[in-house]
């Protein structure tokens, strides 16, 4: 009986190890598709800069889109809670543009465990620049 007991235990924590694994990385989550229509098309090339910068539609637009795709890591209202990068500390302008495009297109791979999906295999870049534009707007501090 103790072996029984003991191997169940055994089958248990390893569960929990693996489930653990999952809790951590991003996991099976299809991303939430973003209505865009009224911004201007931007195109299958990705841009260097992003375009919509202070456009009062791109924020709300991404606003929703990161709310819906973004938060479950990223934190609500973009506050990281630790586990993901906080977004509200990217770099103003053409610096921050560069890596946000860099991540959302590549992804984010750590010991072969996705954190992060490409994002642009989701999302089109109109709802990606949007979502860039509305964490401009949210303060750091």
């Amino acid at each position: 009986m103790k072996k029984r007991v003991s191997a169940s235990m055994g089958m248990l924590a390893a569960a929990a190890l693996a489930l653990a694994g999952q809790v951590w990385a991003h996991g099976d989550v299809t991303p939430q598709s973003v209505d865009t229509a009224g911004l201007d098309p931007l195109g299958e090339e990705w841009l260097e800069e992003n375009p919509y910068r202070g456009n009062e539609l791109a924020i709300k637009i991404g606003e929703s889109a990161y709310t819906q795709n973004c938060a479950r890591c990223h934190g609500l209202e973009a506050i990281s809670g630790g586990i993901a990068p906080d977004l509200r500390e990217l770099e103003a302008g053409m610096e921050g543009d560069e890596w946000f495009a860099y991540r959302v297109v590549n992804g984010a791979v750590r010991n072969g465990v996705p954190y992060m999906p490409k994002m642009a295999d989701f999302l089109s870049q109109e709802a990606l620049w949007s979502i860039r534009t509305w964490l401009e707007t949210r303060p750091a501090d």
